[in-house]
């Protein structure tokens, strides 16, 4: 299947009161659906480019909207600490700040405190930490991250919770789960204060790997009746086997009428097979990140652009594609500027694979409304799997 085979509509950017979830169809696990925010749909199954610190690295987002995506995410540590949450609030907010006019997800900053910060101490009340960027100490409650992301005005909020290192003790993961169900409780009241019509909070599964943990995190989080949910804690060396393991044991404890949004995750593979198994969201800074360092994915596998075969190859990354960056320039000026250090190259590559992961979502959003992801699936994954 070729991009222009996968082409949408754009969706009605009616403006709804309310957070919603609609499943459109389904064929097998895969969903076919729409979350609705007051600031217009996403469809899904759906891919969020990582706006870290209010901004998709290397990209304007004008060129992320024209990719085709309908939301963004942006990270709750990093803006707390630069440029704050309050100053944020009082230039209009984060849609506003970063002129963004869609749907904004933010997560809660729990993960980048366990992995970013310089000293930590975790209890009870929450987190004490150092700013990987000053020094500075901080304390970050399940009642502050709610209310940076209310300061924000993020779309879509992430309770605070304690994202371990895999592999670990049970007894350890297992103290860390039931902590990060306790901040959800305190997270969902302090939602309810602070939060306006229309925005919504959700909850995040933990457990590491350990089916019988999973599903005691699942099942108390339906039992609060979260707007959505998240599988946290995955994507961290567990490897994909495991992951999608985790996946088969939490989604049958989730309900079929709010969104399933994994956490941080993934290549396109992991996309593909995830959905598979019923996930509707996605996020992660692999598209960007990769582009970053000379790393293209195509239709026809991912392309290493520093690879010397490419610095006399006058054909473009795919002729076929929607975007720019991988039409219209040959992969011996990608090569050159990418060995050279310029920073187009990292421009156009970014470009590149973020137009690619929107299209791929398209595209697999098309399979399940004409019931044969499964086929798709299996051509497809052995396309993209190749190295070139």
């Amino acid at each position: 299947m070729t991009p222009s085979e996968t082409k949408e509509h754009s969706p009605m950017q009616q403006q709804a009161q309310t957070f919603g979830y609609r499943l459109l169809k389904q064929d097998g696990a895969a969903r076919l659906g729409e979350v609705v925010t007051p600031r217009g749909i996403v469809r899904t199954p759906a891919f969020m480019p990582v706006g870290t610190v209010a901004t998709v690295k290397a990209l304007t987002f004008d060129q992320v909207k024209q990719a085709g995506a309908d939301i963004v995410l942006a990270n709750t540590y990093h803006l707390m600490l630069r440029p704050g949450a309050e100053r944020v609030a009082r230039l209009g907010g984060l849609h506003n700040f970063m002129r963004w006019d869609g749907p904004i997800l933010t997560d809660s900053g729990g993960f980048q405190v366990m992995s970013l910060s310089k000293i930590r101490k975790i209890n009870e009340e929450g987190v004490r930490f150092a700013s990987h960027i000053d020094g500075s100490r901080h304390l970050l409650t399940p009642e502050r991250a709610v209310e940076i992301q209310c300061l924000l005005g993020s779309d879509i909020q992430m309770q605070l919770d304690e994202c371990i290192s895999l592999p670990a003790e049970r007894k350890e993961t297992e103290r860390a789960m039931e902590l990060s169900l306790r901040w959800a409780a305190r997270a969902q009241r302090a939602f309810s204060d602070l939060a306006k019509p229309g925005q919504a909070l959700f909850g995040i599964v933990q457990g590491g790997v350990d089916a019988e943990l999973r599903q005691r995190s699942a099942e108390a989080l339906v039992a609060m009746d979260l707007p959505g949910y998240a599988v946290g804690g995955l994507a961290v060396g567990e490897g994909q086997e495991l992951m999608l393991r985790t996946l088969d044991g939490v989604l049958p404890h989730l309900p079929s009428h709010k969104p399933r949004y994994l956490m941080g995750v993934g290549t396109p593979s992991d996309l593909i097979k995830s959905v598979a198994r019923g996930v509707d969201m996605f996020d992660c800074v692999m598209p960007t990140r990769n582009g970053r360092h000379g790393l293209a994915f195509t239709w026809n596998g991912k392309v290493n652009l520093r690879n010397a075969r490419h610095a006399d190859d006058p054909a473009p990354l795919d002729e076929q594609s929607s975007c720019p960056g991988a039409r219209d320039y040959s992969r011996a000026y990608l090569h050159h500027l990418v060995r050279s250090g310029e920073y187009l190259g990292a421009m156009l590559l970014s470009w590149v694979n973020t137009t690619f992961y929107q299209e791929l979502m398209a595209a697999m959003r098309l399979a399940i409304a004409e019931g044969r992801f499964n086929t798709w699936a299996e051509e497809t994954l052995d396309r993209i799997e190749r190295t070139n």
